[in-house]
């Protein structure tokens, strides 16, 4: 009995001696849960030896600086990837590339500038959630990431975070080869406007959040960017709208589509000061005064044009009539102008000749003598 319970025990211990040679250097292993956690280790790269088990891989809150296909060879299993917080600055071309089974990959809160036009593409179409929260770094980093998007076989994509990024307009066609998105994050940016065909290729989208953004109102290429996503449920709060004239359009689109605005209820107006806090449900009513010019006014302003160019074609014509019964006496005095300013000419002209020879100047002077 003895000698079994020691068997036992050196069996756990070779097992236990097993699992922390295959498990990389500052990472912890389960392969019970088929996850390799490497969290604020200080890591430079991504470990090697990584277990061909691990399926959940979390390496977060490290020092990577940039990730390439090299990075993740072996690692077939794997279905959640995080590299949350690692301050990556570029993505190589066809990062991941290597996974047949990624599900979700979390790239948010890193500071990627330099993203290859082709770091997403994957041979199998099986990711289905990515996160870029808090992930751009700059402008430049945005249109990198626009033109990747296009470039990437993204079509079983069902999840996309963008919040947090400082996003002031979006490219057109950034979504286009996204066919099949059901959610989309843009919350929490500063999109001043949606343009025309931004959101082309997401008709089948179900949830759009726009809240914590800029916009003062929807243009109309802006409301046919919403139409083009019927099913989809709209947030649409905490935005600086501007109730005047401009916004009619975007109230009455509001409440034809209240059941779809998650928070029609809460929009407000913030410009101007008068209006602060005013339902926007109600403003069309109740606060806007774009009081339109009924039909028949319109017809007596037009009448009033017509009248008034038809006095003034009259007075012309009166004007011309006068000047040709005058015709004569208009002629004889510009034929008095011209000799008058004749004579002028000629005694100027004559006198410059006088004060210009000085043999002619001589003798006007003993002359006068």
């Amino acid at each position: 009995m003895y000698v079994l319970v020691l068997r036992v025990v050196f069996s756990l211990m070779c097992v236990h001696v097993t699992r922390s040679v295959s498990c990389p250097a500052g990472c912890e292993c389960s392969e019970a849960a088929q996850t390799v956690k490497c969290v604020s280790k200080d890591l430079q790269d991504i470990p090697t030896g990584i277990p061909t088990y691990t399926r959940n891989l979390f390496i977060t809150g490290n020092h990577i600086r940039r990730i390439g296909p090299e990075c993740f060879k072996g690692l077939d299993n794997v279905i959640t990837l995080s590299l949350s917080g690692n301050r990556i600055s570029e993505v190589e071309s066809r990062t991941f590339s290597s996974f047949l089974n990624l599900r979700s990959l979390d790239l948010s809160s890193n500071q990627l500038q330099v993203i290859h036009a082709e770091a997403f593409v994957m041979h199998n179409h099986t990711l289905k959630e990515l996160n870029f929260s808090r992930a751009l770094y700059n402008h430049s980093s945005v249109t990198n990431l626009a033109v990747a998007l296009q470039w990437s076989s993204l079509d079983s994509l069902l999840s996309l975070d963008l919040s947090s990024n400082g996003l002031i307009v979006l490219p057109p066609h950034i979504f286009l080869h996204m066919s099949n998105l059901r959610r989309l994050q843009l919350t929490n940016n500063s999109i001043v406007s949606v343009s025309n065909e931004s959101l082309l290729g997401l008709e089948h989208l179900e949830e759009l959040d726009l809240s914590h953004n800029a916009l003062k109102t929807f243009s109309a290429g802006g409301l046919m960017e919403l139409e083009r996503i019927p099913k989809a449920k709209l947030h649409l709060g905490q935005n600086p709208y501007t109730c005047n004239c401009g916004i009619e359009q975007f109230i009455m689109l509001l409440n034809t589509l209240q059941d779809r605005i998650v928070d029609a209820e809460l929009l407000v107006c913030v410009y101007p000061v008068e209006f602060r806090n005013f339902s926007l449900l109600l403003a069309r009513k109740l606060v806007l005064e774009c009081h339109h010019v009924p039909e028949s006014s319109n017809m007596a302003l037009q009448t009033s044009y017509v009248f008034l160019g038809i006095v003034l074609g009259f007075v012309g014509l009166m004007f011309l009539f006068v000047l040709y019964l005058n015709r004569n006496g208009i002629k004889k005095r510009i034929y008095e102008m011209r000799d008058t300013c004749r004579e002028m000419w000629e005694g100027y002209h004559y006198r410059y000749e006088m004060d210009s020879d000085p043999r002619l100047s001589q003798l006007s002077k003993s002359a006068d003598v």
